[in-house]
């Protein structure tokens, strides 16, 4: 949103400057031309009609643009905008331009360095290149010296080159070797050969291994004889600058040898490692060329070079002399610091030349060739001093800054301007999207533990269920129950949390089936009226007339979503209501203040509450632009529900609200001690609400209450149901609402929302109904005899407080002859001591339990009046007469490998009629259920050994096909069975993994249905009541 800010900013500045420069001009313009009278005159002479056209034309350009302008300004200063939200605007804009100039510097720093990196690179890739150019000279000068000893000193006999023809000679072409400070020959002489040498020089050939380094300790008088050895070779020419070299022997000395035997093997110039020279004790090395007897091919091997060679001719580098000339060649305005370096050995490298100090971090590496491949040089450059200060850089980069901040600044106060003149900031609205991995571990093991907890777990609730109905005390009887319900307590727990690991997993998939929406919500009022009876709470529900009857979508997981909100209020309220409602979506946002006002009046039990409006503030339905329209104009097929659950319970504190959501989180840790519960029921309910493309979120007040709200998005069941599968719930029979049809109610009740809730449920029995506020009005409406009234329904409040009033009704429905309206006490707890008086004879009213459900409404009256049906069962009951007279003679066969299960499981079906066989594997479902045969269902278990109930489906509904096949082409007869022409056995699925055994998995297969394990006798009755149904005889068909 801050980028809107940005461009509406720049949209209200731009509009500014461009009319001050369209009034400028215009102004201008206008009193250039009509300045006067007698130019006004004259403007038509001027112009003509294309000035006309112009003029009409700039008129209509400049009045568009306005209007452009004009409405750009009012979209984006009805945005309000935040103070705080410019400060921080300011402050990164600030910050950004700070980068900006940092970059800048950075920026030209870099360029500086790279300049200077480049110079450095050149001078020291041009010393680099004289240095290796100077070495090759000489070497070549060299490498052509040694053919000359070759040709004139063994190549003829007697040899015309002596000591003092070889020193004059070097002396004379020294300038040919600028790097060189000295050369020297030394002939091969073989260990037999040596005495004959010896004589004919006049000398000993001397060692090099002690020799000293020092100029002042050298004495070559003093010197050893070399040791015996196979061969030698002693230095007999050599130019005067190394004239003390003549008689040692170049094998005697560590750095040499080795460097001589290469020379010989390879043919080409080798060089030693950097070594102190003798005398000078400076750092040198020694460039080696063997001198053969005759010219050698070039693929001459390493034996035929060492037999062919006669000496060795060795230039001397005095390294550190040789640099320092090169250098005052090249002597520039920026001095630099060189460094040569023998690198053949990596992690040691060896100085030749050059000091390490330096005061500037740049250095700049030339390699060296010196012609030898086993030994590597480079050499290192830096710059001597540290680079001047980039002072016009820094100023330049400082005003950037400068100029950058007062524009923010002027920025900001101009908002801060228009901000004193918008109604109000506008408010961001901060979305936040989690996503959390499926952890498909987590999910197996607690598939796992499922299957194992839950497998035991129905034997323990059946066989308890089985010991209810023998003859027990009162003591057994609770100890019975107390086991009961802490067995489903932990089935409650297990399927919360294999809820979440679906979630987590992203297994959890919705079913579209048909549901009656009222008729759930009826059932969830049956499951919480006995605790809100107990607490005196009073609970209502309440569903918009235009919510279709028959809506397609996840009826289960609409009822778990219900359930939880209102599990929490009923668990958290101790007084006051709890009120359910439901609307369209586009019923609210026509109207947006549908019963939210928060007045003690205006609410179902006179307490106030949590401002319903602000727990729908962030849905995307209500926020964005244009919604009404949306929806309105959305397929007919799509309806979407919104639902409120409102209470006055205790809230939830502020700094726990924004963890209502997150999993395993409660608001407290005396909340699970105090109320129990996991705290996964919300954060399940949201994934839930998310998955039926919805949105869900609360508003709650300490001490005062909270109000959840959900949206969902369900298809229109009353459209076409004949692809979907319709989910039976027990719903009040259109008998009931015959009976009372056509006829009127009066309920007196001060409250209208309470007087609303009340006429939403009369009214779905078809009776009509109309509201007064006190009695006194209901008096005068039946002795009015405009309308018949046929019953009066009172609330408990109002007959309480007006005693006198209250006689005088009874006493005139006594007295009124012909047939008198019924009165009816609608009463929150059956255990006040109002209502017990109510019971007794000289009281001629009934009484009516709240929460109201249109089942339980018409069950009351027609007892108190004496039509239809007088034993309707209560919604959401299962009497047993009507279950055994559906299963009554059914024969059913149950599928289980284990023992208990089959007891639990046969016995729930035989209490009402019903005859099971049970047997322990598919293989002899598929023998039992092979047609033609006498069982009416099959209840088979999924995992078992040998053969799972998947596969034996899937054989039993091959059968079943090759059956219908035979019989269709009179190879098979079905007379015994009445004609039966499309067999099909109903199969239901029992498996206590209630994650892998999914609904679509069990329908691939072939199975009708599917129950989870622990099972209970009515959940066994639901699914088995969709395959057999009443006849008007009593009777049941499948």
């Amino acid at each position: 949103m801050s980028l809107l800010h940005v461009f509406g900013f720049g949209l209200k500045v731009g509009h500014l400057l461009w009319m001050l420069c369209c009034w400028i001009i215009y102004v201008f313009s206008m009193n250039w031309f009509l300045n006067s009278s007698g130019i006004m005159d004259t403007k038509t002479g001027l112009l003509g009609d294309g000035g006309k056209i112009c003029l009409n034309w700039w008129e209509k350009i400049s009045g568009n643009i306005f209007k452009i302008h004009q409405n750009c300004y009012q979209y984006i200063i009805s945005k309000r905008v935040r103070k705080s939200l410019w400060k921080k605007i300011l402050l990164g804009w600030v910050l950004s331009w700070a980068v900006v100039a940092l970059l800048f510097f950075c920026f030209v720093s870099y360029r500086a360095t790279g300049k200077r990196k480049e110079t450095l690179s050149n001078m020291c890739d041009e010393r680099a290149r004289m240095l290796q150019d100077q070495f090759n000279v000489s070497m070549n000068h060299i490498q052509a010296m040694s053919i000359l000893i070759s040709t004139f000193h063994h190549g003829m006999n007697p040899s015309a080159i002596d000591q003092r023809t070889f020193a004059r000679y070097t002396e004379r072409t020294s300038f040919e070797r600028p790097l060189t400070s000295g050369v020297a020959y030394a002939v091969r002489v073989l260990h037999s050969e040596r005495e004959q040498f010896e004589k004919q020089q006049g000398w000993t050939i001397k060692s090099m291994e002690q020799s000293p380094v020092h100029k002042d300790e050298y004495a070559p008088e003093a010197l050893e004889p070399s040791p015996i050895q196979e061969e030698y070779a002693p230095v007999i020419f050599a130019q005067d600058t190394v004239s003390h070299v003549v008689s040692l022997d170049m094998l005697s000395g560590k750095e040499d040898r080795g460097n001589v035997l290469r020379a010989r093997v390879s043919g080409k110039g080798v060089l030693t490692a950097p070594f102190p020279l003798i005398k000078t004790n400076r750092l040198g090395v020694i460039l080696t060329f063997a001198v053969y007897k005759r010219e050698l091919p070039s693929n001459a091997t390493p034996n035929e070079r060492i037999q062919a060679t006669d000496g060795y001719l060795g230039g001397i580098f005095d390294i550190e002399s040789l640099v320092e000339k090169l250098l005052h060649q090249l002597a520039s305005k920026q001095t630099i610091v060189v460094n040569v370096y023998d690198t053949s050995n990596h992690s040691h490298p060896i100085s030749m030349y050059g000091s390490n100090v330096s005061d500037d971090g740049l250095q700049h590496v030339s390699p060296l060739n010196f012609g030898d491949p086993f030994r590597k040089h480079e050499m290192r450059c830096r710059f001597k001093h540290k680079p001047p200060w980039l002072w016009i850089e820094t100023f330049t980069a400082l005003c950037i800054f400068v100029i950058a901040t007062l524009l923010g600044y002027i920025f900001y106060a101009t908002i801060c301007r228009i901000a004193k003149v918008e109604d109000d900031y506008h408010e961001m609205m901060e979305l936040k999207k989690r996503a959390e991995a499926a952890d498909v571990a987590k999910s197996q093991f607690l598939a796992t533990v499922s299957h194992e907890i839950r497998t035991p777990m129905n034997g323990v609730l059946g066989m308890l269920h089985m010991l209810m109905d023998t003859n027990l005390d009162v003591t057994q009887q609770d100890f019975v129950r107390t086991a009961q319900a802490s067995g489903k307590a932990l089935v409650s727990l297990i399927n919360e949390v294999l809820d979440q690991a679906k979630i987590e997993s992203g297994k959890l998939e919705l079913e579209a089936v048909q549901f009656d929406l009222r008729a759930i919500l009826d059932d969830v009022l049956s499951l919480f009226s006995g605790k809100s009876q107990e607490k005196g709470v009073e609970l209502a529900v309440y569903i918009s007339d235009r919510i279709p009857e028959m809506l397609i979508g996840d009826p289960g997981r609409f009822r778990q979503i219900i359930t939880n909100l209102m599990g929490n209020s009923i668990k958290f309220t101790e007084k006051g209501h709890i009120f359910v409602t439901v609307h369209l979506v586009e019923e609210v946002l026509e109207s947006i203040d549908v019963e939210t006002e928060t007045s003690s009046k205006n609410t179902l039990s006179g307490l106030p509450v949590a401002d319903r409006c602000h727990s729908w503030r962030g849905f995307r339905a209500f926020s964005q632009e244009g919604s009404t329209s949306q929806f309105s104009s959305s397929s007919s097929n799509c309806i979407n529900v919104i639902v409120s659950v409102e209470d006055t319970g205790v809230g939830i504190p502020v700094e726990a609200q924004s963890r209502v959501f997150t999993p395993f989180m409660q608001v407290g840790p005396s909340i699970s001690r105090t109320h129990g519960g996991t705290g996964i029921g919300l954060s399940i309910s949201k994934c839930l609400v998310g998955l039926m493309n919805g949105e869900i979120g609360f508003t709650s007040m300490p001490k005062i209450g909270s109000t959840f709200t959900f949206t969902a998005v369900f298809a229109n069941g009353c459209c076409d149901s004949n692809e979907y599968k319709t989910q039976q719930i027990n719903n009040q029979p259109n008998t009931a609402s015959s009976e009372f049809r056509g006829m009127t109610a009066l309920v007196v009740d001060p409250r209208p929302v309470r007087a609303k809730v009340s006429r939403y449920h009369i009214q779905r029995l078809g009776i009509r109904v109309e509201l007064v506020s006190d009695l006194n009005q209901g008096l005068s409406v039946i002795s009015g005899g405009n309308t018949v009234i046929k019953m009066v329904l009172i609330e408990q409040e109002v007959w309480d407080e007006d005693v006198g009033a209250k006689f005088l009704v009874i006493n005139n429905l006594k007295i009124d002859s012909g047939d008198p309206p019924k009165l009816f006490i609608l009463a929150n707890s059956a255990s006040s001591p109002s209502v017990r008086a109510l019971t007794s004879p000289v009281c001629a009213p009934t009484v009516i339990m709240k929460p109201l459900r249109a089942s339980m409404l018409a069950a009351s009256l027609q007892r108190a009046m004496g039509v239809g049906n007088k034993v309707n069962p209560r919604n959401g009951e299962l009497p047993s007469l009507s279950l055994r007279s559906l299963l009554s003679g059914r024969k059913i066969l149950v599928i289980d490998d284990n023992s208990v299960n089959l007891k639990v499981a046969a016995f729930a079906l035989k209490r009402y009629g019903a005859e099971v066989v049970c047997e322990d594997s598919g293989i002899k479902a598929i023998e039992l259920l092979k047609p033609p045969h006498h069982f009416d269902a099959c209840f088979m278990d999924i995992q078992m050994p040998i053969m799972d109930g998947f596969e034996a489906t899937k054989r039993i509904r091959e059968v079943e096909r090759d059956f219908i096949s035979r019989v269709q082409q009179g190879e098979a007869t079905a007379e015994p069975y009445e004609d039966i022409t499309s067999w099909h056995v109903p199969i239901l699925a029992m498996t206590a993994d209630v994650i892998q055994a999914t609904h679509e998995e069990c329908s691939k297969c072939g199975m009708d249905g599917y129950v989870s394990k622990p099972f209970e006798a009515e959940q066994l009755y639901c699914e088995v009541s969709r395959f057999f149904h009443y006849t008007p005889n009593g009777n049941t068909l499948r």
